[in-house]
């Protein structure tokens, strides 16, 4: 009985199972694309696009990141319009706290200081998106339920003066 040789990456199904879970991944986060190469199989996953799979020559290092870290809470900038709270981290965009309630706040609005606005969910975890002025919602940028990049633009707010 002839003995059997395992190399990583060797298997004729390899490349399938790391861009399917690769695709997970990238769905899960909330991510735009992904490149991977692992032994002498590259995967890149873009959203919109199609996943490729393609033999390199050379070894590369496995590559996969977030370019910016995800911050605790809500980012702000101010513009010339007002107040543009920005979402802190990669996930799924939610303006109430179930598909049946009212949202958190709606364009018009009038909020406070420390007031939720909406929840993006990351890998499982809700987490409350707090408003850093007090003022009147402008805009809303992101649909219910949509996922969000880090530092996506998701309100506008004129603050109180």
């Amino acid at each position: 009985m002839a003995k059997r040789r395992h190399r990583p990456g060797a298997s004729e199904g390899a490349p399938v199972d790391l861009a399917r879970k690769l695709g997970m991944l990238l769905t899960e986060l909330g991510l735009s694309e992904i490149d991977v190469t692992v032994g002498d199989v590259h995967v890149r996953l873009q959203r919109g696009g199609g996943a490729t799979t393609a033999p390199v020559g050379t070894a590369a290092p496995v590559v996969a990141s977030v370019e910016r870290p995800a911050a605790a809470s809500a980012t702000e900038t101010e513009s010339s319009s007002g107040v543009t709270i920005e979402a802190p981290m990669v996930g799924t965009f939610y303006r109430a706290s179930s598909p049946t309630a009212d949202p958190y706040v709606s364009e018009g609005d009038l909020v406070k200081e420390g007031q939720i606005l909406c929840i993006i969910e990351a890998m499982k975890l809700m987490n409350e998106i707090e408003s850093k002025v007090a003022g009147r919602v402008v805009k809303v940028f992101v649909e219910n339920a949509h996922p969000v990049e880090f530092g996506q633009p998701l309100f506008l707010i004129d603050p109180a003066r």
